[in-house]
């Protein structure tokens, strides 16, 4: 499969089922390791208030056959920016979404949401076993 997003001037897309995570193959299918993506500067919206939430997301898996690409995982992640959604809805979407573009081995994916009326949130969720 080509790359698209990499290299491009790729609009960012409105919702994240248009986004697409691209993918390429793993060099070294045989050798378990981590691959690990961060952000700070992930947003969605209180799908009850409107409110824009704030959070840290990270991406941590032991790739399989094949890996994603960041620059599709930047515009997938940036596609959450209107999309009303709960903190735990979006962390599992992203994890189901990863999962489904990549077959990892193993994949956690955390979303460290930022205070609102005090409150700091933190999900984790996970698919398949540790290496």
């Amino acid at each position: 499969m080509p790359l698209h997003a990499l290299g491009a001037k790729t609009p960012v897309p409105s919702h994240p089922s248009r986004a697409r995570l691209e993918t390429f193959p793993n060099p070294k299918p045989g050798r378990p390791y981590e691959i690990v993506f961060s952000t700070a500067e992930f947003t969605s919206l209180c799908p009850v208030t409107g409110q824009p939430d704030f959070a840290t997301i990270t991406l941590r898996y032991v790739p399989n056959r094949r890996c994603v690409e960041s620059k599709s995982l930047k515009l997938y992640l940036h596609s959450f920016r209107n999309v009303g959604s709960f903190a735990e809805a979006v962390t599992n979407r992203i994890l189901d979404d990863l999962v489904r573009a990549l077959a990892p081995r193993h994949a956690v994916v955390t979303g460290e949401f930022a205070a609102r009326g005090g409150i700091a949130l933190k999900v984790s969720a996970s698919f398949g076993k540790p290496a």
